[in-house]
């Protein structure tokens, strides 16, 4: 496989995934599936991480992420038991 077609693959998968977790934060079915505002929110994230309290919101937002993704791999408690 040629140099450019590798590169190509991991630009794809890497934007796939990307896409994946606008969908499972919610923000998709939040928004009705509207681009411009889903956009719009992420252009206003990236102003308030270049303001001053840039560095709080990627501290907040960071530890927020990694208790979804640690919920995530938590077993799911089995009820019929």
């Amino acid at each position: 496989m040629r140099t450019w077609q590798v590169e190509r693959r991991k630009r794809t998968r890497h934007l796939i995934e990307l896409g994946g977790l606008v969908v499972k934060s919610g923000i998709v079915d939040l928004t009705g599936d509207d681009r411009a505002m889903i956009y719009g929110a992420m252009i206003r994230v990236a102003d308030k991480l270049k303001s001053d309290d840039g560095r709080r919101a990627r501290t907040l937002w960071a530890e927020k992420g990694k208790q979804a993704f640690a919920a995530e791999q938590k077993p799911a408690y089995d009820r019929s038991g």
